[in-house]
């Protein structure tokens, strides 16, 4: 499959992240999230190292392990967000970026096509913004346009057993149903069920 420069709805979208993460106060980092192995506080440390791991990708050094390490959170997590987001924002915005591999080597030891890994980063932030706005009962409003970007790419993500190892990005899929939108059917794509609270959080990422 052809992928297409998504960096301009990659931007909107991880914007749309800062925004609702910069909502959240330090009561909220225990609430649970539709991931059941983490609550709030995990969530974000995992955002802010994906990241800096795909900033760290763009710039040439995907390919350390100690980049994609979770650390604790710092004194004000939602700041550290915000610099994290604006930092991977300017290294896929560089000059040239699409002309090089990308190594993500959480995920693999071959380089990817930058249009690739930028697909990857650009569903993470569609679906990881809706992970922190449910868990504090806050609205999640992207653009159709954004949302039917990130559909293929949703789509294109394997259904395969790694899923269902521990620290597994996305759960199994879950059935669609004639009343789900876009949000929806990326949500059950990746594992999320769109009613949760409402059903048992989805378990592992």
């Amino acid at each position: 499959m052809s992928i297409p420069d998504l960096r301009a709805e990659h931007r909107r979208a991880a914007e749309a992240t800062i925004e609702v993460v910069s909502r959240l106060t330090h009561d909220d980092l225990s609430r649970p999230t539709p991931c059941a192995d983490w609550n709030l506080g995990d969530l974000l440390a995992h955002m802010i190292v994906q990241n800096h791991g795909f900033a760290a990708a763009a710039e040439g050094g995907g390919a350390d392990p100690a980049i994609w390490k979770v650390g604790p959170l710092g004194a004000d997590p939602m700041a550290d967000h915000t610099a994290a987001t604006e930092h991977v924002m300017t290294a896929f915005a560089a000059d040239g970026v699409l002309d090089q591999p990308f190594f993500l080597s959480e995920l693999t030891d071959q380089p990817l096509p930058a249009t690739q890994a930028i697909s990857f980063h650009f569903v993470d932030c569609v679906v990881h913004g809706w992970d922190v706005a449910r868990s504090v009962g806050q609205p999640w409003k992207l653009d159709a346009d954004l949302l039917h970007a990130a559909l293929p790419v949703a789509e294109a993500v394997p259904d395969s057993d790694f899923r269902t190892l521990p620290g597994a990005s996305f759960r199994p899929r879950l059935p669609s149903t004639p009343a789900d939108d876009p949000l929806d059917r990326i949500l059950r794509l990746l594992g999320r069920s769109p009613a949760w609270p409402g059903e048992a959080p989805t378990p592992g990422l």
